[in-house]
């Protein structure tokens, strides 16, 4: 695997995040947006290390009653407790790398929540996608901190309010971080949309904390 940067630290220039849902740490529905989380420099070792050095896997999902393909790759690492089940597949977790464990150091930082594993997606263009989804499986807990860095070629996330409809549409591009908390999973879904002008890979690394008994 690529040896990617040491880190610097991660909190000490940080530029205040923008809010996309919410106003401040004690909004209901919080999403908000890190930008410049990891340099150009840390973000292209990183995306080099993790597209060659992980064991990237296509499998199906249950869609609609039917086993289809997932339209990306994925992988899954964590504590050997961090078994994730969702859309009628079941992912026991590789270990952790150090270029993961430094990550999720960084996202732990900025986040001030501590997790126990990580699904990363590697989008190889824009035909690959995810659809409306919200990460609610109740191995998640009730309101789960899901912290999400971008790495590769920026791609449009969208967010749409369960009820009402509204809807957020937010570029993430490489070496930001968005963190979604609070009660957003039960109130919001989220997807990433195909695009047909979009040629290069996006990799997305989602840290999360799996309840375990």
């Amino acid at each position: 695997m690529i040896t990617p940067p040491i880190l610097q630290d991660p909190v000490a220039d940080l530029p205040s995040p923008e809010w996309i849902i919410g106003s401040d740490p004690t909004s209901v529905c919080r999403v908000t947006l890190y930008h410049e989380v990891l340099s150009d420099e840390e973000s292209s070792a990183y995306f080099l290390a993790l597209k060659s050095g992980i064991h990237w896997q296509q499998r199906s999902i249950r869609l609609f009653g039917k086993q289809v393909m997932q339209p990306r790759l994925i992988a899954w690492h964590g504590d050997p407790e961090a078994i994730y089940r969702y859309s009628g597949d079941t992912w026991y977790p590789e270990p952790w790398v150090p270029t993961l464990q430094a990550l999720r150091q960084r996202c732990e930082d900025i986040s001030k929540t501590t997790f126990n594993s990580v699904l990363l997606n590697l989008y190889r263009d824009g035909n690959d996608a995810m659809g409306w989804h919200a990460d609610d499986e109740p191995e998640l807990g009730h309101e789960p901190v899901i912290a999400s860095l971008n790495l590769g070629c920026s791609r449009r996330f969208d967010l749409r309010h369960r009820h009402s409809g509204e809807t957020h549409k937010v570029w993430l591009p490489a070496g930001s971080l968005l963190v979604m908390a609070g009660a957003t999973q039960q109130h919001w879904r989220h997807q990433l949309p195909r695009s047909k002008k979009i040629t290069q890979p996006r990799l997305n690394l989602t840290f999360r904390r799996i309840i375990t008994c």
